[in-house]
């Protein structure tokens, strides 16, 4: 079993090595009950399943020195560096990564550091005990946090409401990074958008698809504006548009 970590990169030359060792340490080892896999069973009728990583990171035209750093990256093992020619956004990115991809089961993990790779193990366990095809990492279901700016919170709640009621769902985070998926369903869901459309596409089309979207609570660390975030009430109305544009019309 193979876990595709998709990384679309812009501007990152802070963090770029920080996340992809992190990303590297983490050990998945989950104890699962399915017949599927052909291992020892332990006496609770448990299995114990390491799953393996393979790094796909994309770099979208940074101008940083971010891609000076990458030839070193890329002579690691399991990490595999795709570029851009021209900045093309975050949805770009991560539909070049998927193109690329191996792995039976694929997450997207910004280049930051606001998330950390230490839950994928819970990210991807409902998958692997076929609960689900589908899972996001909630910032809002009680996992540790750093405070975030009020408007953000306020704006990420009112996109993911738009969210809930557009598509009868009841999410908590429709804006998270972290969205875990089947290569089948990445097969399905013939992705167009290129920067801040991508969330609400991709969440749009799974759930147009008829898959219910499994959510865990993960630990969040936000950035501050001085640190590289570059999200505005601007991407939010990029957000809104996108949503009923592929519940209405596509």
């Amino acid at each position: 079993m193979k876990l595709s970590v998709l990384i679309p990169c812009y501007n990152e030359i802070e963090t770029i090595r920080e996340i992809v060792a992190r990303v590297r340490a983490v050990e998945i080892r989950l104890r699962v009950r399915d017949g599927r896999f052909n291992l020892p069973v332990a006496h609770d009728g448990a299995v114990e399943l390491v799953v393996e990583k393979e790094i796909i990171i994309v770099d979208d035209g940074s101008t940083d020195g971010t891609r000076a750093i990458l030839p070193d990256l890329a002579a690691l093992p399991d990490v595999f560096i795709y570029y851009h020619a021209r900045n093309m956004g975050k949805g770009a990115g991560v539909r070049t990564a998927i193109e690329k991809a191996t792995g039976e089961i694929m997450l997207v993990q910004d280049a930051d550091l606001e998330y950390d790779p230490r839950d994928y193990p819970a990210l991807i366990q409902p998958i692997i005990e076929n609960r689900s095809q589908v899972v996001y990492g909630s910032r809002f279901l009680g996992g540790p946090r750093k405070a975030m700016f009020f408007t953000h919170m306020l704006g990420n709640k009112l996109l993911t409401l738009f969210t809930n009621i557009l598509f009868d769902t009841i999410l908590s985070d429709m804006e998270t990074c972290y969205k875990v998926f089947t290569r089948r369903v990445a097969e399905q869901l013939h992705l167009k958008s290129h920067g801040w459309g991508f969330d609400p596409e991709i969440t749009a089309k799974i759930l147009k698809r008829g898959h219910r979207i499994y959510e865990v609570p993960i630990s969040y660390t936000g950035r501050e504006y001085n640190e590289g975030k570059k999200i505005s009430w601007r991407d939010g109305l990029t957000v809104a548009w996108t949503l009923l544009k592929y519940r209405l019309f596509e």
